[in-house]
């Protein structure tokens, strides 16, 4: 049977000019490299080489054998250094998966300098999880999820990356521009315009309608922010965000804020992770970065 030992074998009495020389490089007796080359070849019923006094001249089989051992000896080695990054965390995959729509902007920000940092580690968000985003770290669909709606868990360790202030968007010549802030009451005729996500995990309806048991005149569904923020420009509705991300769209966009309730609706955004993964490497230095990339307000 061929075994890695002996294309090193052949590579190295190629590369040194005898099997002294190569019995050196591999760190081998000279009678131990000997004796696992013949021993090959009584197995395949071929010779390797042509003795020639003291030289040795490759056989058509020994000059296969070398070009095997060219090709598949640099992949082994290619394979066991990539390996040992892994295992120290230098190399891998982040799969990250998304329960906040509007963190997008924010994870570009951190994935740009990240991925110059770490130029062997390949990045993948996703956003739909067969399970949910708990379900997903559980059955290693994902490395870590940004959510802003935590679930402590057994086996998972989620990190508070910044706070935030959910409010309310409306144009700027809407009724409710003026207000400091707006009851449920005020949104009973409005047209509300959310991501595509289930009401229990909306907050303003979990922490601002429905507790009052109220709701709006008419709930629509949009997949980007881009587009939510030009309908509530043009007067078309009215949407609840992150004031950060407000803030940065409400001059192209020509829309302003207004606080959810009297005192405000405040969040968290977090990354979760399960507890046997925070010893790798650049899942580590994904967390630290992301902490310096804080958006406020």
């Amino acid at each position: 049977m061929i075994e890695r030992i002996h294309l090193a074998i052949i590579r190295a009495v190629n590369k040194h000019g005898s099997l002294t020389a190569a019995a050196d490089h591999l760190h081998l007796t000279q009678s131990a490299l000997s004796h696992a080359i013949r021993k090959l070849e009584n197995q395949l019923g071929v010779a390797v080489w042509h003795r020639e006094g003291r030289s040795l001249r490759l056989t058509q089989s020994g000059e296969y054998l070398l070009a095997m051992a060219n090709r598949l000896v640099p992949q082994f080695l290619d394979a066991e250094d990539r390996l040992r990054e892994f295992s120290l965390g230098e190399r891998g995959q982040l799969r990250i998966g998304m329960e906040c729509h509007p963190c997008y902007q924010w994870l570009l920000k951190v994935v740009s300098p990240y991925m110059q940092e770490w130029p062997d580690v390949d990045i993948d968000v996703r956003q739909k999880f067969q399970f949910g985003g708990i379900g997903a770290l559980f059955s290693h669909e994902i490395d870590m999820l940004v959510t802003p709606d935590p679930f402590y868990k057994s086996g998972l360790h989620f990190a508070p990356v910044f706070d935030y202030e959910q409010v309310l968007v409306v144009g700027r010549n809407h009724l409710l521009s003026g207000l400091d802030y707006v009851e449920p009451s005020h949104l009973a005729s409005e047209t509300l315009v959310t991501y595509p996500v289930s009401i229990e995990r909306l907050d303003i309806y979990s922490q601002f309608l429905l507790p009052a048991g109220l709701a709006p005149r008419r709930h629509k569904e949009i997949e980007t922010t881009d587009i939510m923020l030009q309908m509530v420009a043009c007067g078309r509705g009215v949407a609840a965000l992150p004031r950060w991300l407000v803030d940065e769209n409400a001059a192209q966009f020509d829309v302003v804020s207004v606080r959810l309730g009297k005192q405000g609706i405040h969040k968290q955004i977090h990354l979760g992770v399960r507890d046997s993964d925070l010893s790798i490497g650049y899942l580590k230095a994904f967390m630290t970065l992301a902490e310096k990339y804080t958006l406020t307000a």
